[in-house]
């Protein structure tokens, strides 16, 4: 069941749970037949359906068009109108005190206790209705003001990969390109596939599996076109990706920290990325060496890892 039939069964069965109350206050050892000849239950039950009709009208016109809008003093009016209407409706068509019978003889009124008893309860479950429908709408507003946040944040984490990304693997097609190196076409190649794919997916929530794990590889093959034999790359994964989905760009800072901060062109240097599949967790162990190693001022932005925080 999804959330929005969800949502109408709980309006419906709570509307229905709030109708019935007044039958069963009235009810007493009488039928329902009975009941519904009864001029005053008549009354009291359309008082009722009013004050669901205000409900509604209150949660989805007066508080999202004119309380958000700071339109106080017609929203105000219109709270004002709903009530008089809602007392007044139910006495026009049910009258508090039945009409006179023609040509029948004089009795005595009953006591006249006046319309305060009516008021008063009408004034009750109005304003049950109106501030629940008020902390309902303003708690729905709180909900979705914090998700745009969130997807605001979650998109500027998201424009960040992009710079990101490039500031290590131009990089690399740098030093290639430097020594002239035979594997500068493949290279790029292989970086315009990694270009195309952050483009097309980093903005989607999912993406499978095997296309991330393809791009980590196209990304290592990057760095052994780098770095040639000085380092030594072993790069496993067990279990199969098949029908499997990933948040993309989430795995990738930890195999770039592994060059950047694992590697010293002076000096041999072991990197070992193992990624273990088990149904649908993922686990990754990425090692290497400690070398001494200061990373430049556009490797050294710090929001590989920090973003992957952020979007977890």
């Amino acid at each position: 069941m999804n959330s929005q039939i969800r949502t109408i069964l709980i309006h419906v069965l709570a509307c229905a749970a709030f109708l019935a109350l007044p039958v069963l206050f009235s009810l007493g050892d009488a039928d329902l037949a009975e009941y519904f000849r009864r001029s005053s239950n008549l009354r009291d039950l359309s008082s009722y359906l009013l004050t669901i009709l205000f409900f509604y009208i209150n949660y989805l016109l007066l508080v999202p068009r004119l309380y958000f809008n700071r339109k106080y003093f017609f929203f105000s009016l219109c709270v004002l109108a709903g009530f008089a209407l809602i007392a007044w409706i139910p006495n026009l068509i049910f009258p508090l005190q039945a009409p006179p019978v023609p040509n029948a003889r004089p009795s005595m009124p009953p006591p006249n206790r006046g319309i305060a008893p009516h008021i008063s309860h009408n004034l009750l479950r109005f304003s049950l209705a109106f501030f629940i429908a008020l902390l309902l709408r303003i708690n729905t507003r709180w909900q979705q003001t914090e998700q745009e946040k969130l997807n605001a944040e979650l998109s500027f984490l998201r424009a960040q990969i992009n710079p990101h990304f490039l500031f290590n693997t131009l990089n690399s097609i740098y030093s290639l390109a430097i020594e002239k190196s035979d594997d500068t076409p493949e290279a790029v190649a292989k970086l315009s596939g990694m270009m195309r794919y952050v483009t097309s997916e980093a903005g989607r929530d999912l993406v499978p599996l095997d296309r991330e794990l393809g791009y980590i590889r196209d990304y290592i093959e990057l760095q052994k076109f780098r770095f040639g034999d000085t380092v030594r790359t072993d790069f496993s994964v067990t279990g199969s990706a098949a029908g499997k989905m990933i948040t993309p760009l989430v795995l990738i800072p930890f195999v770039e920290n592994a060059f950047k901060y694992g590697v010293n062109p002076e000096q041999d240097s072991d990197i070992r990325i193992a990624i273990a599949l088990n149904g649908n967790a993922l686990h990754l162990e990425v090692a290497n060496n400690k070398v001494p190693v200061v990373p430049s001022a556009e490797e050294a932005t710090g929001l590989g890892v920090a973003n992957t925080r952020e979007r977890l």
